[in-house]
């Protein structure tokens, strides 16, 4: 038990000191909104199959094309920082959307966007979340090592 504690103090103790010895940018803090702790306000959404059934593929396949679409959008318009879909589970969860939006009800209007949304195939639970304000610079990092472009038939989330 010893010999773990000693690991563990050293790994928190080289975390402290990278932590430490990195330089605090004001401006950068400033432009990500972030407060004294670098952290900031989202609105987390999580995806849930709706009470829409529809097994037509046309329609399913126009109405996730809608929502790949709506995705790169807010991406590009900064409002949708992170997305992503969830593998089965019990709760019928699909996926997770966190919004750079300061309240609910601006998430609910940036929600309503979405077709697949709007005709009930997902559902959606929000929650006020608290995360770090460094968070935006995730997709624009991410997009430099992606080789292929995601859609809907390589998630396979119908």
């Amino acid at each position: 038990m010893t010999k773990y504690r000693f690991i563990i103090s050293l790994i928190c103790f080289g975390i402290f000191i990278i932590g430490y010895s990195q330089k605090f940018d004001a401006r950068l803090a400033k432009k990500l909104g972030a407060d004294e702790y670098g952290m900031k306000s989202y609105v987390l959404v999580i995806l849930k199959t709706g009470t829409n059934t529809t097994t037509d593929k046309q329609t399913l396949d126009s109405l996730f094309r809608g929502h790949m679409d709506n995705i790169q959008r807010l991406s590009a318009q900064g409002k949708l920082i992170i997305a992503g879909p969830m593998k089965k589970n019990p709760n019928n969860y699909r996926g997770i959307f966190i919004l750079d939006v300061k309240t609910q009800d601006e998430a609910h209007q940036l929600l309503s966007t979405d077709p697949t949304i709007r005709e009930k195939i997902f559902d959606v639970e929000l929650y006020d979340w608290y995360g770090s304000a460094a968070l935006p610079t995730y997709l624009p990092a991410h997009t430099k090592i992606e080789k292929k472009s995601i859609n809907n038939n390589t998630l396979n989330l119908k």
